[in-house]
């Protein structure tokens, strides 16, 4: 339609709803939301029709029923007596525990192996490279069995138990002595508590005062005095409030101590060692991401090769770390699923395992199962990025 001459236009043309980009890209979102909230409720009816047809009954209720079986390690205390909701906790809390000493242990084994990659020593370098090699090509479930025979098929029976340093070592594990506290033990968890919150305050300082001034400050000697003297102290103060249960070989087994399982100790020694492999090769591409100016420029201020990795390197290659070192974290804990093999009482195991075979609460128990570990993956994703930020660069 041609305007006359001097009409005056007040706007664009108007577009009819439908034709509008967002309004139909919305529109087309809701219909595929309706749609698979619609298969989804299909999908629970159909399930809950089945389960009703063999005689099983739907909803959460079992969790308040008897388990029935014994758990072979438990952070917390635990009989057949007890509940499924009981065996999910001691079950969930297994899993955290392997984890969590995984991580910690495969990031120290990781950077140690991957710097050694980049070492000057020949020796040391094609050892490092072999370890990693090996490793990274040979199948997880694989590396927990050996380690969990190895373990199992050299250890003597509890008669024969190795004595070392008051443990005793065996085919049921290694034997410790059990800490027991009294009632004013958790003074000295707060005290270590206070040290590591001041070694984090010294830390903040020492950086500011490094930035204002340039004197650095030993930040790492400091916290140490404070992590090791305030709990000593505190130790010394309250007349060493803690005693030690040890264990006796008697003449079939070992009684009192504490008593870390071969089961744990074999996923422990597979899921460090096998992702310390892929944490090394991270690092090794993290410090290679490091411009060689840095190192050349280091070398010729004087600092040492040590200082130059603590203090230049690695500070910067960590924000080439942090985002794949997440997925290998993200994966050590998805792996200790591979307990199940042998026999290690985790969430996978006790839950998803042995609860279901004896309740059949299938849609249940693999919906909480799921959402636990999307909880723990979502949570350690959300810590790894707010320390991935604090590691980018800011441009003043």
């Amino acid at each position: 339609m041609r305007r006359r001459s001097g009409e005056r236009v007040d706007g664009p043309p108007r577009v009819a709803f439908y034709n509008n980009p967002r309004i139909r890209s919305a529109l087309y979102q809701l219909l595929l939301l309706a749609a698979l909230a619609w298969l989804a409720y299909e999908f629970a009816l159909n399930a809950r029709a089945n389960l009703a047809a063999r005689g099983f009954s739907s909803g959460f209720g079992f969790l308040g029923n008897t388990a029935g079986f014994g758990v072979s390690q438990s952070l917390i205390p635990y009989s057949e007596t007890d509940t499924y909701g009981r065996v999910f906790w001691v079950g969930l809390l297994n899993t955290l525990l392997v984890a969590g000493v995984g991580i910690v242990l495969a990031t120290l084994l990781g950077f140690v192996v991957g710097i050694a990659r980049l070492s000057s020593n020949w020796l040391v370098a094609r050892l490092a490279g072999g370890y990693v090699e090996l490793i990274r090509n040979l199948p997880l479930l694989f590396q927990i069995l050996f380690w969990y025979l190895a373990i199992i098929g050299t250890m003597p029976g509890p008669r024969e138990s190795i004595s070392i340093l008051g443990m005793f070592l065996n085919n049921r594990g290694i034997i410790a002595p059990r800490p027991i506290f009294s009632e004013n033990a958790w003074i000295i968890a707060a005290a270590l508590a206070l040290a590591v919150l001041a070694t984090l305050a010294l830390r903040v300082w020492a950086r500011r005062r490094q930035d204002a001034t340039g004197a650095q400050f030993p930040v790492g000697w400091a916290g140490l005095a404070l992590i090791l003297g305030l709990p000593l102290v505190a130790l010394i103060v309250l007349g060493f409030p803690v005693a030690f249960e040890r264990p006796q070989l008697e003449r079939f087994n070992i009684v009192g101590g504490i008593r870390l399982i071969p089961e744990f100790l074999a996923l422990l020694i597979a899921l460090t060692t096998y992702t310390a492999a892929f944490i090394a090769e991270i690092v090794r591409a993290g410090i290679l991401a490091v411009s060689r100016g840095q190192t050349e420029a280091a070398l010729a201020l004087g600092f040492r090769r040590g200082q130059m990795l603590r203090l230049i390197i690695v500070p910067q290659a960590m924000r080439v770390i942090v985002p794949p070192l997440t997925n290998q974290y993200l994966n050590l804990t998805k792996n200790s699923s591979l307990a199940v093999a042998i026999g290690y009482p985790d969430l996978f195991a006790l839950f998803a395992g042995t609860t279901l075979n004896q309740t059949h609460q299938a849609i249940e128990i693999i919906a909480i199962t799921m959402a636990v570990y999307l909880s723990i993956s979502l949570l350690t994703s959300l810590a790894m990025n707010w320390y991935n930020t604090r590691l980018r660069l800011i441009e003043r």
